[in-house]
C-alpha cells in the first residue's frame, strides 16, 4: 500500500513538473511511416508531444471545481 501511495505521489509531481510526454504512436518524432511513405502522425498531429493522463484528469477536475464554485 505504501508503494502505491509513493508511486501516485511521484506521478502527481511528474505531471505537475512535466505535463507533456512524447507521443506514443510516433515515439516523439512527429511522423510515422505508412506503406513506406513518411506522413504526419495523426495522434499528435506532428507536435511530438501529448498531455499526460494524470494532467488531463487534473485539468478536468479543476474545470469542474471552478464551474461549481461560480
Amino acid at each position: 500500500m505504501a508503494a502505491l501511495i509513493l508511486w501516485v505521489g511521484g506521478y502527481a509531481v511528474l505531471c505537475a513538473v512535466k505535463p507533456f510526454a512524447p507521443c506514443r504512436r510516433c515515439r516523439g518524432l512527429g511522423e510515422i511511416e505508412r506503406f513506406g511513405n513518411p506522413r504526419t502522425c495523426p495522434r499528435c498531429r506532428g507536435r511530438r508531444l501529448r498531455l499526460r493522463v494524470g494532467r488531463r484528469a487534473h485539468n478536468a477536475w479543476r474545470r469542474t471545481h471552478t464551474a461549481g464554485v461560480r
